[in-house]
């Protein structure tokens, strides 16, 4: 029927059709998602490594 390839530009046209209006403020959402998720992996990675013993 549909292969992966046409399945993701169908969706891609009916996401540019149907929500141009509100692609910017998805846009924006999207990166401050990213942002947050950036920081708090950061701030684990720190978390384990001051909690991790001292090798010797």
């Amino acid at each position: 029927m549909f292969g992966m390839s046409e399945l993701a530009v169908i969706l891609v046209v009916v996401i540019v059709v149907l929500g141009i209006r509100k692609l910017p403020e998805l846009a924006r959402s999207a990166g401050k998602a990213t942002r947050i998720l950036k920081s708090e992996a950061r701030a684990l990675k720190e978390k384990e490594r001051d909690e991790a013993p001292p090798r010797s």
